[in-house]
């Protein structure tokens, strides 16, 4: 099982944050800043050069930054040892389905999971949103080829064929 964590900075509605709900079902460690993340994590950054690939696989733990990022300190991001950007997915959550690319931060950790073999912790985080498994259901193709991928190379040649 691999360790969940979210930088927060009570920018979005909290009526709508798949984060806050995902910390009251106690599946992500919330942090209000950047320096209480383990530089050991796994950073989803969609500004990386590299895309996550099963070759990130033993990693501890995953960070999405759930903030806004005209706000987000970017400088401390980049110079973050493991960042990785996810591959072309489709939204399932309801203010941006089937949007690509618009992935909440459960959709984006889901995602994450399971291109790194945690697929019954996908399932897990995502099972406790009423649409939240149709994202697995959506995306199923992309997901189980990224999944089989060697490294991120073939990840993003395997996205060129969904853009």
């Amino acid at each position: 099982m691999i360790r969940l964590y979210a930088f927060r900075d009570n920018s979005c509605d909290p009526r709508k944050c798949t984060v806050k709900r995902m910390e009251k079902w106690d599946q992500v460690k919330v942090v209000d800043s950047l320096d209480r993340i383990p530089r050991t994590s796994l950073i989803l950054d969609p500004t990386a050069e590299q895309a996550l690939s099963p070759a990130d696989r033993g990693i501890p733990s995953i960070t999405a930054l759930d903030c806004s990022w005209e706000v987000l300190e970017t400088w401390t991001i980049k110079r973050w040892p493991t960042r990785r950007a996810l591959p072309y997915l489709v939204a399932a959550n309801p203010v941006n389905f089937g949007r690509p690319l618009r992935l909440t931060s459960v959709e984006a950790f889901a995602a994450a999971l399971y291109i790194l073999g945690e697929e019954e912790q996908a399932r897990q985080v995502l099972s406790k949103f009423n649409w939240g498994l149709h994202f697995l259901e959506l995306n199923a193709e992309p997901l189980g080829e990224y999944a089989a991928a060697k490294n991120s190379a073939e990840v993003v040649e395997i996205q060129g064929y969904y853009l």
